[in-house]
């Protein structure tokens, strides 16, 4: 059981992947990290010595600090940002909690070359699925932080050249489509987001996107959706952000919802 100002893995599994969910802090040194090299998803490091910087860079709602075995460098960090007024606890158990509760950990060589907060990512102007559901899903589990460029489909590759961006979602990148499966599926892949929540909402997604609506009966309702989001809306942030909504609660179904039906009538 956790104790008074830890949280469990279980629990903080719960927490992630939602619009409301903690910020994590991984605390743990240099050495640790190269031993066991993975992240919580959304966790950034940060030094437990630059305490200052950390404060300095939260910003508000609770947090989870972590390091290795959740002890001495996580309880420290969390009782120096609660005395300065932060809303801060530990993962109990820490890194090694989480690995053997087996929870989705992020390699690091997954995020290597990727600017740790605030990702810069570019793809087509003009988003349908894949270009809404990538963006939610690095979000939610990756960087909370990233930020999104839509552009005509021939300057992608030109300015993630000029500005530092990582294109997805257009041909011959890393991060796109791979045989039958769409670039919702390499993240999920190399991200290492293995997670049965996430593997439902997938099957949505890759069904809508590459037009094989009959391999999951939500997929015709996502098109429909996506379609009349795009249509809704002009400027292609404004239609992120309403996406952003859409497929949080798609999660949120494919997570607790997937066994609940509705009827009429009631008394039925």
């Amino acid at each position: 059981m956790a104790g008074f100002t830890e949280i469990s893995p279980t629990q903080l599994m719960r927490l992630i992947g939602g619009p409301t969910a903690p910020q994590i802090v991984d605390v743990i040194t240099d050495e640790d990290f190269n031993e066991d090299p993975f992240l919580i998803p959304t966790a950034f490091r940060h030094n437990h010595t630059a305490l200052q910087d950390l404060k300095e860079r939260l910003g508000n709602g609770p947090i989870v600090v972590v390091c290795q075995k959740g002890l001495k460098l996580s309880h420290g960090v969390a009782a120096h940002l609660r005395a300065a007024g932060f809303e801060a606890q530990v993962l109990q158990g820490g890194n090694y909690g989480w690995r053997d509760a087996k929870l989705p950990r992020i390699p690091a060589q997954a995020v290597a070359g990727l600017q740790q907060g605030g990702t810069l990512w570019v793809t087509r102007h003009r988003p349908k699925i894949d270009r809404i559901a990538c963006p939610w899903l690095i979000r939610r589990f990756v960087d909370p932080a990233a930020q999104f460029l839509f552009v005509p489909p021939a300057q992608v590759q030109g300015v993630a050249e000029k500005f530092g961006a990582v294109p997805f979602d257009v041909e011959d990148v890393p991060w796109s489509h791979e045989g039958d499966k769409c670039t919702f599926d390499t993240m999920i892949k190399r991200f290492n987001l293995s997670h049965d929540a996430l593997k439902n909402l997938a099957l949505i997604v890759r069904a809508a996107d590459t037009n094989n609506n009959n391999n999951a009966p939500q997929a015709a309702g996502l098109l429909a959706i996506s379609v009349g989001l795009s249509k809704l809306y002009k400027d292609d942030i404004e239609q992120l952000q309403a996406g952003m909504t859409l497929y949080d609660a798609l999660y949120r179904w494919a997570r607790d919802g997937v066994n609940e039906t509705h009827d009429w009538p009631v008394a039925r």
